[in-house]
């Protein structure tokens, strides 16, 4: 496991959004939550999830963290393994 899990970074790419996200993430959320991503804090994951994007973080596969709005909504963020794109969707445009 990650020591330090706020010290992670990691190359987010070309950063895309749902028109869901877009809908229902507010901006301030949005870059709030991205920011968190990056620094290796996965979110509302639970304990086997959060090990296994560490784990990913060391061999270069994909991450994923989940979050919620101050509204309740739950929306996701995938960093693809090749690290070229990161995207912010809801959990039913997977």
């Amino acid at each position: 496991m990650v020591s330090d899990r706020f010290s992670v970074h990691f190359v987010l790419g070309r950063l895309l959004t749902t028109p869901g996200a877009l809908a229902e993430v507010p901006s301030d959320e949005l870059v709030t939550a991205i920011a968190r991503h990056a620094r290796g804090d996965w979110g509302e994951l639970d304990d086997e999830d959060k090990a296994a994007n560490d784990a990913a973080l060391r061999q270069e596969t994909r991450l994923l963290s989940a979050y919620r709005t101050k509204q309740g909504t739950k929306f996701w963020i995938i960093t693809e393994a090749d690290r070229s794109v990161t995207t912010v969707l809801l959990p039913d445009e997977y």
